[in-house]
């Protein structure tokens, strides 16, 4: 699994919620609009951030993984967002998760919440994983190995995915405990065509989370707001 295929890296979000490339800002059209579902009605004011969660969404219905990371200052309308994505992705399995401040110093505490839901997928993976796995959720006793965790945790959502497109929404990214934010950041660079996406919402992305595709948003106009 390699790096270069997490979309979209090397583009910026562009006027009218197309991607343009981050070198030469030349628009990048859609290869998946055949792909279209409906949709939710975008977010007042946020048509064109909206347009960029559907066009994930679409690439990852025809095989492909995505990953994006949402920014932008407290209340400014992320989780909106989020709900947007999972509202638009009824035909995708659905996990999700939310950093929680109080929680920063339990290892694996995110990832559990992320992972507990597509437990039933655990069989299916190599014995070392699902010892790896057993362990950082307290199943079982024993030293954790955080890259076969990081592992584990790749190919469960893989599996998760075998059936039908998997949407993993990460609310307050920015409050995960570091041995989850590690574990998800390794996941994100190695997926390719799991038909998975993952939707990071973080104030500001992380040590962990940099160089992963972002979409910044700022506050709505006054007459969107």
């Amino acid at each position: 699994m390699g790096w270069g295929a997490v979309c979209p890296r090397g583009y910026v979000l562009g006027a009218g919620g197309r991607f343009d490339d981050a070198s030469t800002g030349t628009p990048r059209r859609s290869e998946y609009a055949h792909a279209k579902v409906a949709t939710h009605t975008p977010l007042s004011g946020r048509a064109a951030e909206c347009a960029v969660l559907d066009e994930l969404l679409d690439a990852v219905r025809t095989g492909e993984s995505r990953v994006i990371v949402v920014s932008g200052e407290p209340g400014v309308g992320k989780t909106a967002l989020l709900d947007y994505a999972m509202g638009s992705a009824s035909d995708f399995r659905i996990a999700r998760a939310a950093g929680i401040e109080s929680e920063m110093e339990l290892a694996f505490a995110g990832l559990h919440q992320l992972c507990a839901p597509l437990l039933d997928r655990l069989a299916h993976l190599p014995d070392p994983q699902q010892d790896a796995l057993h362990r950082a959720f307290g199943l079982t006793s024993g030293e954790t190995e955080r890259f076969v965790v990081a592992l584990a945790a790749l190919g469960l959502l893989s599996e998760a995915a075998a059936e039908r497109p998997l949407l993993c929404v990460v609310d307050d990214a920015q409050w995960l405990d570091r041995a989850s934010a590690l574990a998800l950041a390794f996941v994100a660079r190695r997926l390719e065509a799991e038909s998975v996406a993952i939707v990071f919402a973080t104030r500001e992305p992380s040590r962990e989370l940099r160089g992963l595709p972002e979409l910044a948003i700022g506050g709505l106009a006054h007459s969107d707001a």
